[in-house]
């Protein structure tokens, strides 16, 4: 297995309508307005919303998860409206384990843009980028069970739901919740991947 470092990434992923990339500096701001916006909506599924109490909070955590990225520890990245640069939430490929070449896709939208396609857009390009490129075995979405949402969009891209983790996530104020675990493995990606591309 090559070392993870030399591991060659895209500089972004694009679709007809969304645009992927890691986070770089500056882009604080956008994540700020963007979490601000939302906290009713995302902050009970995301643990690390509360710290984002200042754009300076978000700075922070960008240019942490650009370092993470350069490592290639964790793959954050952004998540761009192509037509008009809006930023509409974050995604990336998480808790990666390098041998068995497995990722998990996180994922959450700004409240405004909820709806739209854009969230099961970005899976799919994400798992194309996984498997094709990055030659996954294995990616999986975990969500809390009581956000349907959530599941829904692993269940719309196809992914294959293994089980329930009984208390094993918690929420923002820290009460656990079981967590629903779907999966895609190369053979299921591979007859996934030739149906209609990503919007």
């Amino acid at each position: 297995m090559d070392t993870p470092i030399l591991i060659d990434l895209p500089d972004k992923v694009v679709s007809d309508r969304v645009l992927l990339r890691p986070y770089k500096s500056g882009d604080g701001q956008a994540l700020f307005e963007a979490v601000d916006e939302s906290r009713e909506h995302i902050l009970p599924w995301m643990p690390w919303g509360p710290g984002h109490q200042s754009a300076s909070d978000s700075e922070n955590l960008v240019r942490t998860w650009r370092a993470r990225w350069e490592l290639r520890e964790d793959l954050a990245m952004g998540m761009w409206d192509r037509a008009t640069g809006l930023y509409l939430g974050g995604t990336g490929l998480h808790r990666i384990d390098w041998n068995v070449r497995s990722f998990e896709i996180g994922y959450w939208i700004r409240s405004s843009q909820q709806g739209k396609g854009y969230v099961t857009a970005a899976v799919r390009m994400l798992s194309r980028l996984a498997f094709d490129s990055l030659m996954a075995n294995r990616v999986f979405i975990r969500c809390a069970a009581p956000n349907v949402r959530s599941a829904a969009v692993a269940q719309r891209s196809g992914f294959v739901f293994e089980g329930c983790l009984r208390n094993s996530i918690r929420d923002a104020n820290g009460e656990l919740h079981d967590a629903q675990v779907y999966s895609l493995i190369p053979s299921e990606w591979a007859a996934l991947r030739d149906q209609a591309p990503a919007r």
